[in-house]
């Protein structure tokens, strides 16, 4: 398999994990005492929703939306890299979050994303075809033939 390969796998990966991170958000919005909390106080387990609360959670999911980009255009090194870091912050937030509980969606979509994100970790951990590997490869053919 070649770094554009497995580049194209982690970039999967991160759209179906930002497909997940959304779709719970849909349908926790959905939840009449969601709404409610929303509604009447501002913000939802004692978290008030204000533009600090609102921006941070906007960095945080620009993780896995640049990480659908950056899995396609880095790398080797810097791709492997870029993924264990990106899969590791966004697992040990979410393993956060379904620890302080949920509904029984969210309880199911967080597993699947922590699920996911591990996997995006272990496979870039285990990722050790350097792309100079597969020159050599590429070139060595060339001089057998």
């Amino acid at each position: 398999m070649t770094v554009k390969d497995k580049g194209m796998i982690l970039s999967t990966l991160w759209i179906f994990v930002t497909l997940n991170y959304l779709y719970c958000d849909v349908l926790s919005l959905m939840s009449p005492e969601m709404l409610n909390s929303l509604i009447s106080t501002g913000g939802v387990d004692g978290m008030t929703m204000d533009e600090p609360t609102l921006l941070g959670a906007a960095v945080l999911l620009e993780i896995p939306i640049l990480l659908v980009l950056l899995s396609r255009i880095l790398k080797h090194k810097a791709n492997r890299l870029a993924n264990i870091i990106g899969g590791s912050i966004m697992t040990l937030v979410m393993a956060g979050t379904l620890l302080m509980g949920g509904s029984l969606h969210y309880i199911f979509f967080a597993i699947i994303e922590i699920a996911t994100t591990s996997f995006i970790v272990w496979f870039s951990w285990t990722w050790t075809e350097p792309e100079a590997a597969e020159s050599l490869a590429k070139n060595g053919a060339h001089t057998a033939a």
